[in-house]
Formats: C-alpha cells, sequence, structure tokens
C-alpha cells in the first residue's frame, strides 16, 4: 500500500483507537482543552463566522466554536473516523445545539465543502501521510482571507507527559516499525509537526501567507489517579503504541513496564491527579486575499 494511502490510520481511528480514546476520554479532552481553550480565548471567533474544524474527534471544540461564533454562525465538525463523527452528531442533537454539523471525510483527498470563514484544528493535522495535499484541500474552502489556525505538538523533548513513557518503553520492548507489522496504526504520529520551519514550508507550499507561530506551554493531567495515568500510558501516545505494536513481546513485557511506570509517574502525583509539563504550537496562517 502507498505510503500516502490513508486507509490503514482511517482503519485504527476508527477501531482500536477510538476504543482507546473513548475509554480515556475525559483525561484526553481535560488534557487537550489546556491548550485549545488558551487559542479561543487569544483569537476568539466572531458572531456569524462559518469554521471548520480539522480532527474534531469526540467534536468538544467544534461545539465551542458553535458557541464563540453565536446563532448567525455555524461551525462544521470533521474527523476521518466515521465513528468519532457518529458520537459527535448524538450528542450535538442531545445538547440542543443548532448551529453545529458534522462529516466523515479524509482532508488530504476528500471535498470538505464550504466555504468557510476560518478553519481550525487541534492536534488533528500530525496525521496526514500527506500534509501538503491535505493543506491545499483546506486553503481551497476558504474565502479570501480566511485564517487557518491548528495547534500541534512541539517537540518531543519539550512534552515530557508523553516523552518520559515513551523513552521508557522503548528501554524495555522491541520497537517494531509500521513497515514491519500488519496491524492498523495512527499514521506519521503527533510529533510530525513539531518543527516550525517544516510546517511553514508545507504551509507555504500550498499557497497560504501571513505564517506564524506561537509556542504555548502548560501542564497537563495525565490521570487523575496514579493507576489511571499509568493505564492511559499503556493505551494512548508513543509508548501504548510500541507496546501494542510489539504484540505477544509487548503483552508479556507488560507486568514490568507497569511498575516502571510507577516509579516514573510517582514524584508527579498531586492531589488532583498526575501531572507533567506539555508544550505546542499555536500555528497561524491566511489564505491570501484576491
Amino acid at each position: 500500500m502507498s505510503s500516502s494511502d490513508n486507509t490503514i490510520p482511517i482503519e485504527a481511528w476508527n477501531t482500536v483507537l477510538f476504543e482507546k480514546f473513548s475509554r480515556f476520554r475525559d483525561v484526553v479532552t481535560r488534557g487537550l482543552s489546556g491548550h485549545s481553550d488558551e487559542l479561543l480565548r487569544r483569537r476568539p471567533y466572531q458572531p456569524d463566522a462559518y469554521v471548520l474544524d480539522i480532527g474534531c474527534g469526540f467534536g468538544d471544540t467544534t461545539l465551542q466554536i458553535a458557541q464563540q461564533v453565536g446563532v448567525k454562525g455555524s461551525a462544521a465538525g470533521v474527523d476521518c473516523a466515521s465513528n468519532f463523527i457518529d458520537l459527535a452528531r448524538v450528542e450535538a442533537k442531545q445538547k440542543g445545539i443548532a448551529n453545529v454539523h458534522y462529516f466523515a471525510a479524509d482532508v488530504q483527498a476528500h471535498d470538505l465543502f464550504g466555504p468557510y470563514d476560518h478553519a481550525f484544528s487541534r492536534f488533528g493535522t500530525q496525521f496526514f501521510n500527506l500534509p501538503g495535499a491535505a493543506f491545499r484541500n483546506i486553503r481551497s474552502v476558504l474565502k479570501p482571507g480566511g485564517t487557518f489556525s491548528m495547534i500541534v505538538w512541539r517537540k518531543r523533548e519539550d512534552n515530557p507527559w508523553v516523552n518520559k513513557a515513551e523513552v521508557l518503553v522503548k528501554g524495555m520492548v522491541p520497537v517494531v516499525s509500521h513497515e514491519d507489522t500488519d496491524q492498523v496504526h495512527c499514521g506519521p504520529g503527533p510529533f510530525s509537526m513539531a518543527g516550525a520551519d517544516l510546517v511553514s514550508d508545507l504551509l507555504r507550499g500550498a499557497g497560504f501567507d501571513r505564517i506564524s507561530f506561537e509556542r504555548y506551554d502548560t501542564p497537563i493531567c495525565i490521570g487523575r489517579t496514579l493507576d489511571e495515568a499509568i493505564e492511559c500510558a499503556m493505551a494512548l501516545g508513543p509508548a501504548g503504541e510500541i507496546i501494542r505494536l510489539a504484540a505477544e513481546e509487548g503483552q508479556k513485557r507488560k507486568p514490568e513496564v507497569i511498575d516502571a511506570l510507577q516509579k516514573l509517574f510517582k514524584p508527579y502525583l498531586r492531589g488532583d491527579g498526575v501531572w507533567l509539563d506539555s508544550s505546542s504550537w499555536f500555528v497561524s496562517a491566511r489564505n491570501p486575499a484576491s
């Protein structure tokens, strides 16, 4: 299968990753919202705007945007995984929010409808096999002068909330590359857009201008208890992927990994959970005015 084909990542997000993210939904959404809440505070969308939320997942950011733009505006959430979209639709309907809708699509290849005043993404652009194609597609549905704001993780070393567990597990479990297994996987991974120069070149190559980066650091709670933090690390992120892709060998090493993670996380345990530092880029770009 071509490295540009998103079939495997889409299957992963619809199956094993959907199940894991659903299991730890509260931890994940509370942790990630530390970044998206700040960006939406700094750059709120104006009433009557039409905004596309890319890689919307459970749809929580789409609902936030819908509240910002008010009844005269609207928010559309798109995700490659139909299971996330189905759940987001049900919950939006239950909450009676009428100015939001969701659709499933591969952002790098499918019609995104529009035109939109703005596009937004919270950690949803890092898994594109062809980010240049995805960025061109996003720009094609933005109005002239429309903006694209995305949050992406900075380098691993500045994200100990996930990097510490990854380094530990790599020293204990054989690392299996995506090319050496027939198991589904998430795609390029959470740090594929950590380099500002690379991302800037991709956006400029897609036709965007006025590209800027703002660093934002904030602690993340990776579990309300020590046990939950360990379970989350074993299931999600690079550490969890290493264990899963190692298959039988990964399962065999789990007891010693759990013991090591307990020692690793214990110094970061507070009264309200296990907290470690995280670091992201707030990236902004504009579709040039015609």
